[in-house]
């Protein structure tokens, strides 16, 4: 079996699945710092459970900001996230961090419009 996915990277897997593409917009999702989002982003991508492309420069000097790398899970990442979403659900039922894993859970992470 791989290593298993922690709490940080399950809400980044989780907010992507949800329709965040990118890594601000994946940062104001999860709370999570950009030493934590980043680094996880690469790491994930490495492990083949996101696939990722730059949005085109004309768009980003268009609306006068750095290009953004855009994320997708793939289907080996899309299984990751559904075992460790049950891995984590047993969790909520005996672990004293039952409210941090529920957090994590939620389903309520949809962006506006995309429900």
């Amino acid at each position: 079996m791989g290593r298993q996915l922690g709490y940080a990277t399950v809400a980044i897997l989780r907010a992507i699945r949800n329709g965040y593409e990118y890594g601000t917009d994946i940062m104001d999702r999860t709370g999570l710092p950009s030493g934590t989002v980043y680094p996880t982003l690469s790491r994930l991508d490495e492990r083949g459970f996101l696939r990722s492309r730059w949005e085109r420069r004309e768009l980003a000097d268009a609306e006068r900001r750095p290009r953004r790398r855009y994320y997708q899970l793939t289907a080996p990442g899309d299984r990751a996230l559904d075992a460790a979403i049950r891995r984590l659900t047993v969790l909520t039922d005996e672990s004293p961090a039952h409210s941090r894993a529920e957090a994590v859970l939620r389903d309520d992470a949809a962006p506006e419009g995309a429900r």
